[in-house]
């Protein structure tokens, strides 16, 4: 069963969740596609160092914004995939929500692996990585956060639990991603969808300049199709999930069962 992805690259405004809202109610509402992803903090935009400041922006898992995304899910059947800063019992998490027609598959993922100058405002996720399996599109869904790429494990993780699609909102900033992100797809046999934003923020006298380049990778590691490096763009892929769940690529070798998990720990490491 083939369904159509669609990545919206655009700039969150900081500290305009109003604003951003209203962009990404434009393009949810305009769109054909089956999933729809946006970036990470996509609500709120990214760069805070200072707690009081993000608790402005801060959303609760009840708080009317995310029964509004979860509505829109509902009326018009498709799924949405974003990320905002969520607030719970006073902390701050870098969360994504997924969110799916059938309300009780919805769900929120905590960001496990905290980048830069987040850990001075956000605690580290507790979720740990899980997959939405949404049978009406025969599709099973994991999601990790921008800086949760540099660890294999993450991605491994999700495949293993039956992941075809791998979701990634993003704020990257470097320039040696995309490369992996194509490893990630080809390893796993999965496909990935990276959901970067675009411009820059400032804070004082620093600046991180975001790069675009948004992308959905098939699972052999190549890229279906790629946005720019600083354009606000919608981009789509019709992917098919079947097509990640033969993980044996010659009539000897399957990428699954020819781990050797007993080799992968030293002595003093114990296998999850």
């Amino acid at each position: 069963m083939k369904l159509d992805l669609e990545i919206v690259q655009f700039e969150p405004k900081l500290a305009k969740t109003h604003e951003n809202i209203d962009l990404m109610e434009k393009y949810i509402k305009g769109s054909k596609a089956n999933i729809i992803v946006f970036p990470e903090l996509a609500t709120s935009g990214y760069f805070y160092t200072d707690k009081e400041e993000l608790s402005k922006v801060a959303i609760n898992a009840e708080d009317e914004i995310i029964s509004q995304f979860q509505s829109m899910a509902e009326d018009i059947d498709k799924l949405i995939v974003f990320g905002f800063p969520e607030e719970e019992d006073s902390l701050f998490y870098n969360s994504a929500a997924i969110l799916t027609p059938d309300r009780e598959k919805s769900s929120i993922y905590r960001k496990s692996h905290l980048f830069y100058k987040e850990s001075l405002v956000f605690e580290e996720g507790n979720t740990g990585f899980f997959v939405v399996d949404y049978e009406p599109l025969n599709i099973n869904i994991g999601t990790m956060i921008c800086y949760d790429w540099r660890f294999p494990e993450a991605a491994r993780t999700l495949a293993l639990q039956g992941a075809d699609l791998i979701i990634c909102p993003s704020n990257l900033v470097t320039g040696v991603w995309q490369g992996v992100m194509q490893a990630r797809a080809l390893e796993n046999s999965v496909y990935v969808a990276v959901a970067n934003r675009i411009g820059e923020e400032s804070k004082s006298f620093e600046v991180l300049k975001f790069n675009g380049e948004s992308t959905i990778i098939d699972p052999n590691g190549l890229p279906l199709v790629s946005a720019g490096g600083n354009n606000e763009i919608s981009i789509v892929a019709s992917i098919d999930p079947d097509l990640t769940r033969d993980k044996s690529f010659n009539e000897f070798n399957d990428i699954f069962e020819d781990r050797r998990p007993e080799l992968y720990f030293s002595d003093n490491e114990e296998e999850e």
